[in-house]
Formats: C-alpha cells, sequence, structure tokens
C-alpha cells in the first residue's frame, strides 16, 4: 500500500505515467506463474531478468501487426473503412495505433509507413503537411520511445517526406529504422536518411538482406532493434546476465561446460512458463480484435531468449587490467567471446516450446540493449563505452556475433558534426559493415538534441528537464537519465571523418 500512495504523490509523474504504473503495481499484486525455486534465486540475483513483464502475462511483450491488412480492408471493431486520401490514411492509422497494445502499454510497431501511406501522395506538399501532423501527433501521444516505424528499402515519395519531417521535427517518437539493400536502395535515399540521422538520431539502418533471408522476405524492426515477424511479434522477452553469472565459475571452462547451460534451461523453463500462461489462460489470443480481424496470428508469434554483458563476462576470465588484452581488443578475449555466444547458440536451440511455430519451436537470440539500473554492465554483445577501438577494428570485432542474433543487435556510432558535410563517408561505412555481416548500424552527431541511448532515443533536453524534477512527457525520459548516469551513454568515442 506505501508503495501505491508514492506512485499517487510521485510529482514527476504525469496522469498518463500514474496511471499505467498503478496498472504494473496491480499487476504485480498477484502470482500465477510456476517457477522453480532454483529459477527464481537466479531471479533475485538479477542473473534472470524479466525486465519488469510482470507477474501476470495478459499480452504478448511485442506486436507486430500487419498494417498492410489494415489499410486494404480497415476494421469492423475500429468502424474504419479502408482510406482514400492522405488524410483518411493517416486518420486510421492514428486511430489503430491506439488499440496496439504491448508491454509498455504503446504500439511498438507502426508499419513500414513509407509504404503505407505512399499511394495516397497525390500533392507532395498537402501530404507533407499531413506527415508532419500524422508524426506529430504520435511524438504527443504514444509517450514511449520504444514505438518503432520503418521505411524502405525502395525509394519512395513519401519516405523522402517522412525524412523531411523528421529533420524539421526533431522529435524522439517514433524510432525508425531505413532497410537498406544494396540492390534496391538508391545512394540519394540513402544519404537523405544519413542527413536525417546526424541532425535527429534516426533512421538506423537495418541490413534488409540478413533479414529477409531469415524472416522469409516478412519482417518488421520493432521496439529497440527487434527483428520479428509481421502479423505476430514476440511472447516474452527475459535476458541472462552473463556479467554476473560469470563469477559462479572458477574458470571458463566450467562457465562454458556446466554454469552457462543450467541457467540457460532454468531461464528457457522461465519463459516457457510465461509464455504458457499468456496462450492458454490468459485469454488473449481467444479475444483481441487484432486475433479476429487477421492483423495477427498465433502462429507468427516467436519468444526472444536475450543476453547482455558479454564483454564483462570475457574480461572476468582474462587479465583485462591492460587495454589490449580486453574484449574488443585482444585476440584470447574475442576468441572467448564468440565461443560462448555459440555455445549459448547451441544451449538456447535444445529448448522446444510448441507455441513458437514461426521459429520452428525455438526461442530467438536477442542482444539485449540494457537497462537504467545496469551498473557497469554493457549492453549485448557490445564494446564498452570508453574501450571502443579505432573505427574499422570496432566493425569487424563487432559484426563477427551479429549472425547469431536474428530477433536483434546492434552497434552505435556517434559522429563528430563535421561529418555532416561529407554523409557518404558514412554511407561507405555502412556498406563495408553489411558486407561483414553487421546486422543493424546507428549514427548519430555530437550536437544532435535527440540521441540514441541504447537502442532507443531521448531528447537531451528532456534529461535535463527531469534532473530537475520537472515533469516531461514522455516515461522513457526517465530510463535515458539513468542510461547517462550508470552506463556513461554520453560518452561514447566520437568518431571523425580521416
Amino acid at each position: 500500500m506505501n508503495n501505491i500512495l508514492e506512485i499517487i504523490k510521485n510529482g514527476t509523474l504525469t496522469y498518463e505515467q500514474k496511471v499505467l504504473t498503478l496498472a504494473r503495481a496491480a499487476e504485480d499484486s498477484i502470482d500465477v506463474l510456476n517457477i522453480e525455486k532454483d529459477t527464481q534465486k537466479l531471479r533475485g540475483e538479477g542473473i534472470i531478468c524479466d525486465l519488469f513483464e510482470g507477474h501476470a502475462p495478459y499480452r504478448p511483450r511485442y506486436i507486430v501487426p500487419n498494417y498492410e491488412k489494415f489499410m486494404k480492408s480497415g476494421s469492423e471493431f475500429l468502424g474504419l473503412k479502408p482510406p482514400s486520401d492522405i488524410w483518411e490514411a493517416t486518420n486510421s492509422l492514428l486511430i489503430l495505433y491506439n488499440h496496439v497494445p504491448s508491454i509498455s502499454s504503446f504500439p511498438v510497431y507502426i508499419g513500414n509507413i513509407d509504404y503505407l501511406l505512399e499511394p495516397f501522395v497525390v500533392n507532395e506538399e498537402e501530404a507533407f503537411h499531413a506527415i508532419k501532423l500524422f508524426l506529430t501527433h504520435i511524438d504527443r501521444t504514444i509517450t514511449d520511445s520504444f514505438c518503432h516505424a520503418n521505411i524502405g528499402p525502395k525509394d519512395t515519395k513519401a519516405g523522402r517526406l517522412i525524412l523531411r519531417a523528421e529533420r524539421e521535427l526533431q522529435n524522439a517518437i517514433p524510432n525508425l529504422t531505413l532497410k537498406y539493400s544494396t540492390e534496391d536502395t538508391s545512394d540519394e535515399f540513402a544519404i537523405d536518411a544519413i542527413n536525417t540521422a546526424l541532425i535527429t538520431a534516426k533512421p538506423s539502418f537495418a541490413n534488409h538482406e540478413m533479414f529477409s533471408r531469415e524472416f522469409d522476405n516478412n519482417y518488421a524492426i520493432a521496439s529497440c532493434y527487434n527483428g520479428l515477424t509481421i502479423g505476430g511479434g514476440s511472447y516474452t522477452l527475459s535476458r541472462l546476465n552473463l556479467a554476473t553469472l560469470s563469477k559462479k565459475a572458477k574458470d571458463q571452462d566450467e562457465f562454458i561446460n556446466i554454469i552457462l547451460p543450467d541457467a540457460v534451461e532454468k531461464m528457457a523453463g522461465y519463459m516457457k512458463e510465461r509464455i504458457r500462461f499468456l496462450v492458454e489462460e490468459s485469454g488473449f489470443f481467444e479475444t483481441n480484435f487484432l486475433v479476429k480481424e487477421g492483423l495477427i496470428y498465433k502462429d507468427n508469434f516467436t519468444a526472444m531468449f536475450g543476453m547482455f554483458g558479454l564483454a564483462e563476462c570475457v574480461n572476468y576470465f582474462i587479465d583485462a587490467s591492460k587495454l589490449e588484452n580486453r574484449f574488443g581488443h585482444g585476440e584470447i578475449a574475442n576468441k572467448l567471446g564468440y565461443k560462448i555466444i555459440e555455445k549459448l547458440e547451441t544451449e538456447v536451440n535444445k529448448h522446444n516450446d510448441p507455441h513458437c511455430s514461426i521459429s520452428k519451436g525455438k526461442y530467438l537470440l536477442h542482444a539485449q540493449v540494457g537497462i537504467d539500473s545496469d551498473m557497469g554492465i554493457s549492453p549485448g554483445c557490445r564494446i564498452p563505452i570508453g574501450d571502443e577501438p579505432d573505427l574499422p577494428r570496432h566493425l569487424v570485432e563487432a559484426a563477427k556475433f551479429h549472425k547469431f542474433f536474428p530477433s536483434g543487435i546492434g552497434d552505435i556510432f556517434n559522429f563528430d558534426s563535421t561529418v555532416k558535410s561529407n554523409p557518404e563517408y558514412v554511407l561507405d561505412i555502412i556498406k563495408g559493415a553489411f558486407k561483414k555481416q553487421m546486422r543493424y548500424f546507428s549514427a548519430y552527431s555530437t550536437d544532435c538534441d535527440v540521441i540514441r541511448i541504447t537502442g532507443y532515443l531521448v531528447k537531451r533536453s528532456e534529461i535535463e528537464k527531469l534532473q530537475k524534477g520537472q515533469q516531461v512527457l514522455q516515461d522513457t525520459v526517465a530510463l535515458g537519465l539513468g542510461a547517462v548516469l550508470n552506463q556513461k551513454v554520453l560518452d561514447r568515442k566520437i568518431r571523425k571523418n580521416d
């Protein structure tokens, strides 16, 4: 009861944020999951983390609706006919977004918005006005930075208008990804996207060929940088703390052969129990109109097995007193990191969940981006901030891990503002990185107000407001502030146009 009263009295929360926080508190007041004691112990130690999904799953963590079907068919439940112009198109999408749940209660995927709007771009200036209002509405009403839109891979008038609007608005929401294809994405469109990213930290670039192969040409980038099947999503995302888990082993052999497999088994069992309750008891898939109208299908859902802290895990087992020995630099460290992830993939694939038919019963590996309370533990497989090697070496070493993580992994590069005069330089870097099988590339400039925290965006100016005890519109600003303080995200190495 004291916790409830604290939420009610919290002066830094908006009304909407209080309602959502109170709802989470209500969900966590019950206990419906059957969890083994040994698994609970690992949860208590912070080794298995459910990322605040709550004690009673009643909606999937990430939902990826088929917005193309919605635009063609409308919605009986919402009383919407297929749109006939740009105003109806943007209005219909905004209405639907309000009814797409997720773990944050806001939609984490809002569609390949350039393709959705392109048929309605008749008068470009009228369309630009509509798109600016559309994006502004999203930023002010979907107050969660895990909201994610896609554009590309092909150049469209709508895509160009979206990029132009993002440069002018400089809003943190929605996050944005360009599906970059070596065959279908023109250099002109890619440079337009880079020019936008160096102003407002978006879009990021997804390796379209790589994702298309893995998701049978039917994928979306949702939330932070999560690859998921359109018309489905992910039931759940839990993460394994490799940094803390490593301390349970006397050496790396015991870690790889005993400690890691045991932890994977326990976390997989925990995920399976969460999914069982959601699918078999919560009633979500029997009652939600998104299912009834064919915008999502249970058979298109999977689950994401997350991990973080690889760098700290590796450095624990080696002589990490010198930078040249540490993860991202030393050959022994890098080989050990690769061996650990290979073993992790092998162990995760031993587990089967009948509710994950789209991924053939397997959980998809995910390099989790971290949360605001992580102290001294790096996201996913990233090289720690402060340890970054020169850019070519960084790209090569990071890219080695991307093939293991179909449901998402990414690296972030902070460029000096002078690079704005040479976006072709950044495009060459992206092309080279994708040739090395890097999956996801994010860039921003040192003078951006909108900055990329890990996989999501926050404004520096909003962080400063929150630090002063003022209310802010978006709840993820608090996460950004924690990441600034605990993960030193403002201290990333600055890359220059050499």
